[in-house]
């Protein structure tokens, strides 16, 4: 049996799979020598080598594999009228990157009608990745080691994972709702995984986030059982006219 049969619902997962590799490969060149070239973009967030050297590559490779658009972070494009299409953040965490502490991931998502059908999330520092999609399941693999998840019916303490740099006033007022918790802080996509994988019960996301940010972790959620939804309960959807996500909530079972 091939290791990867559990995954063959995927589309070009090997494919994509290697392309991730790859890409962390070149980030992690650029990590380990940290001189990450800093420079800015109009909203004056981070832009780093790596960004650029991510986007190149996955770029490449599902131009090689499909038609349809990439709408990037580090691209041009930032819409289509297509009813598929890639929407990808090559390097999601630049601040976490850029501080060295590890929590920043490759993410890759496949929109259909205008809502994430399939969802890869790849850790460089820990060579996870994540890979899900509603009515497809969701799973982890490691060392060609595939697992499925799940969210996890949770329990006292709640455990609630928040930004480690978005941790405002609005996001405290939430958390503080829950009088027996657990507070876990962590950077990227990764906090959405957390929840995926039973690791965590609920995520408020009450600050701003852009498309690329969240639509291939929220596929992961949605395979594993869980849901990221705007604050009037409507699962979080995308190919809007602005980019950027409102406020959300991502639940296990909870």
């Amino acid at each position: 049996m091939n290791k990867f049969d559990k995954l063959r619902h995927f589309q070009n997962f090997t494919t994509i799979y290697e392309c991730l590799k790859e890409t962390s490969s070149k980030i992690l060149e650029i990590y380990k020598d940290l001189d990450p070239g800093i420079t800015y973009k109009d909203d004056n967030s981070p832009l780093t080598k790596a960004d650029l050297a991510a986007h190149q590559q996955i770029a490449s490779t599902l131009n090689s594999i499909s038609s349809l658009p990439i709408v990037s972070e580090e691209n041009n494009i930032r819409e289509t009228n297509h009813a598929q299409y890639w929407l990808v953040d090559p390097l999601d965490g630049t601040k976490e990157f850029i501080k060295k502490n590890g929590e920043f991931t490759i993410n890759i998502a496949l929109i259909e009608n205008q809502f994430p059908c399939q969802g890869y999330v790849y850790s460089p520092i820990s060579s996870h990745l994540y890979v899900g999609g509603m009515g497809l399941g969701s799973y982890k693999v490691k060392d060609n080691q595939v697992e499925e998840i799940n969210v996890r019916k949770a329990v006292e303490p709640i455990k609630i994972v928040a930004s480690r740099s978005h941790l405002n006033e609005a996001t405290q007022k939430f958390i503080q709702q829950y009088k027996n918790h657990e507070l876990i802080q962590a950077g990227s996509s990764i906090k959405l995984c957390m929840i995926a994988e039973g690791m965590a019960d609920i995520y408020p996301r009450l600050a701003p986030t852009s498309e690329w940010d969240t639509a291939a972790a929220q596929a992961v959620v949605e395979g594993a059982g869980g849901s990221v939804k705007d604050l009037e309960g409507n699962r979080l959807r995308y190919q809007k006219e602005n980019i950027l996500n409102p406020h959300f909530i991502v639940r296990g079972n909870i």
